[in-house]
């Protein structure tokens, strides 16, 4: 019987690797590696966007990763972006068609009191709930202490400043929310009209709470066909409008960025405009691709911008289109180098 006494276990005389103690105050995940040195590896669950740091019993630095947010942050941001229209309209509807001054900028484009109040009033609510968060604005740029933040908010109080003067609905504000440099979160909010079309990433497009899409229309000669005027297009560029306007079916102007909206619910196929500008766009990316549609630059490459306190407002070529058929063809046409 004694030759089945298991014989004792040896242990290697190896100082132990010594392992911080966490915080147990603070509500954490926790997991188990074959690995002494990590068996105590704790995740700390937060709403916040979560930040994984690569951690080794070496002396290199932490490599830091941003995560995309969760539908959770989504919501939330959803929510607070919605306020910031709210708040901007309610300042814009005070002014419109009432008798104020007309400023012309470096660029000779016009701005007005309700331009600058209604910005004001979009960077509070911000401030407010998402304190952590850069903003930049069309009139007053980067707001952020530091030089980089993983979210940006991106404003236009007033794309169509021309349209809105001149007492023509068709003006809307423009609110963009990035996450480094790519828009997660973009609203038209046409406050005269009182409809909001709302884009989130990975999630269907809705105006005023009901689900819209695109419509089909394969063939350019088929398409109706909006830009915000003709004249705003340099020679070499208005050379290529016209060759995809000497193709489609009707040709419209003068909607702004509300006729992105209407491209997203279906009305027209397809929109191409020169020389916007990063706050005059990026809030239509999630608007145009969530209702089904396609948005690029006239080479076909996404739009995207890295906001920084030296951010340039850099001009851009954008076409829109609800079928992706019209989106080829046009670029097609357009032959942009």
């Amino acid at each position: 019987m004694l030759s089945h006494i298991p014989k004792p276990l040896s242990f290697s005389q190896t100082p132990p690797i010594p392992i911080p103690i966490p915080n147990l105050n603070t509500p954490a995940l926790r997991f188990s590696t074959p690995k002494p040195a990590l068996s105590l590896l704790r995740l700390p669950l937060s709403r916040r966007p979560l930040r994984l740091a690569m951690a080794s019993l070496s002396d290199l630095p932490d490599a830091v990763v941003s995560l995309p947010p969760n539908d959770f942050e989504l919501d939330r941001f959803a929510q607070v972006a919605n306020k910031v229209a709210e708040a901007s309209g309610e300042v814009i509807r005070k002014y419109f068609r009432q008798k104020f001054d007309i400023l012309d900028k470096e660029d000779s484009s016009p701005v007005t009191i309700a331009d600058q109040t209604a910005e004001e009033a979009m960077v509070s609510i911000i401030l407010e709930n998402l304190p952590s968060h850069a903003i930049f604005g069309e009139e007053n740029g980067w707001r952020c202490k530091e030089k980089f933040a993983d979210y940006v908010w991106v404003l236009d109080p007033i794309d169509g400043t021309k349209s809105f003067i001149t007492g023509k609905p068709v003006f809307g504000t423009l609110i963009a929310l990035l996450h480094r440099g790519r828009p997660i979160l973009g609203i038209i909010d046409q406050p005269v009209l009182r409809e909001r079309w709302v884009g989130i990433s990975g999630r269907k497009t809705t105006l005023n709470g009901q689900v819209v899409s695109t419509r089909t229309c394969a063939n350019l000669a088929q398409a109706y066909l909006y830009t915000t005027s003709p004249h705003l297009f340099s020679a070499e560029a208005e050379e290529a409008f016209i060759r995809v306007r000497n193709k489609v079916k009707v040709p419209l102007y003068g909607c702004d960025c509300y006729a992105y909206a209407l491209l997203a619910s279906g009305f027209v196929d397809l929109v191409v405009e020169s020389g916007l500008k990063p706050y005059d766009f990026l809030s239509l990316i999630p608007v145009i691709e969530g209702s089904g549609g396609v948005i690029t630059d006239w080479k076909g490459h996404q739009l995207y911008w890295d906001a920084s306190p030296n951010s340039k407002a850099t001009s851009y070529n954008v076409v829109a289109a609800g079928d992706k058929q019209i989106h080829q063809q046009a670029l097609d046409s357009l032959q942009w180098q």
